[in-house]
């Protein structure tokens, strides 16, 4: 019956991870944690970036702009999964598979590239310390920024429209909880994927560009760190550079893993936890990262926290 209604249907049907009800209700909820985790953190870290004057240097400028990426690209898969698990219906309309996969390819390459920028910015710190204000001066920090939201925009654009160029004709059931790209071509019934190639291509190599650049600085970095004499000092560069090196290896290492490896005709459950760990856990993890071994950061969250408890209480005591 379900085949039937989906291979005449407009949309697609997103299988998620689960076919039984008890289970749905329980994937849903625990998406739900994680969302509501992942919202959380990154609404602190946008917050204190913004409001605290001693986190206005251009590293909290980028982590700002990373926490809103991480918001958004949550935002655009597992609200809707959380919803389809809840309802008992897996179904997604042809639109909104259009506007999932846009907004997840864009805003899923402006993290790469953001990556890319801070640790460009790590490497102006540590290695040319006496020029940093200089190399990293605010109007060359809101340029990045610009550039960074603009190239996501047009690689959505490229992918969504090289992607949904295709001809549709299999049974419309993708085995993924949302619209992901390789079981979208797998719905082919012709061999039109050349347009699709060659995004694909052209975005390779300027994934493979930023990855470049990103192992060229940490290069420098570490060589520049390690000649450091005092240990106090090399434990302060470390403990600025280490939780983006974390965020990007287990960023990078996740999407390549599940962009590189054949894609089989029967997705097994390893293939959706794989899709998990690049969709849902570096947004919820981000924030935990970077507040870990940053004082300033743990000091800013204290100060935030904390002055809302002292703003209720002295409400309350004024109200008595």
């Amino acid at each position: 019956m379900i085949m039937t209604n989906v291979t005449t249907m407009n949309g697609f049907f997103l299988m998620g991870f689960s076919e039984i009800r008890e289970l749905q209700v329980l994937h849903a909820l625990l998406f739900l944690v994680l969302y509501l985790l992942a919202l959380t953190g990154n609404f602190i870290i946008i917050i204190i970036t913004t409001v605290d004057q001693h986190l206005q240097a251009p590293m909290y400028y980028f982590l700002k702009h990373l926490s809103l990426l991480d918001l958004s690209i949550i935002s655009v898969t597992v609200p809707q999964f959380i919803d389809n698990s809840l309802m008992g219906d897996g179904y997604i309309s042809y639109g909104q598979c259009v506007l999932q996969v846009f907004f997840f390819l864009s805003l899923a390459w402006s993290e790469v590239a953001i990556l890319t920028v801070m640790s460009y910015d790590r490497y102006a710190a540590i290695c040319f310390p006496l020029h940093y204000e200089v190399i990293m001066d605010p109007s060359k920090c809101q340029w990045a920024v610009i550039v960074i939201w603009l190239s996501g925009s047009i690689s959505g654009i490229l992918f969504t429209s090289a992607t949904f160029s295709i001809t549709f004709c299999k049974t419309k059931i993708i085995h993924q909880f949302f619209c992901d790209i390789p079981q979208l071509l797998k719905l082919s019934c012709s061999n039109d994927y050349l347009g699709v190639i060659g995004v694909t291509a052209f975005m390779s190599v300027m994934a493979l560009i930023c990855f470049s650049s990103i192992v060229l600085s940490y290069m420098h970095i570490f060589s520049t760190v390690l000649r450091i004499t005092s240990a106090e000092h090399r434990s302060k560069a470390f403990s600025t550079c280490l939780p983006h090196l974390l965020v990007v290896s287990f960023y990078l290492s996740t999407a390549m893993f599940s962009f590189l490896k054949p894609t089989s005709e029967s997705p097994t459950a390893f293939d959706l936890m794989i899709s998990i760990f690049y969709t849902v856990i570096p947004p919820t993890l981000n924030p935990i990262i970077y507040s870990l071994r940053n004082e300033a950061m743990k000091a800013a969250c204290r100060k935030l926290l904390l002055g809302g408890q002292l703003t209720r209480k002295k409400a309350f005591l004024s109200s008595c």
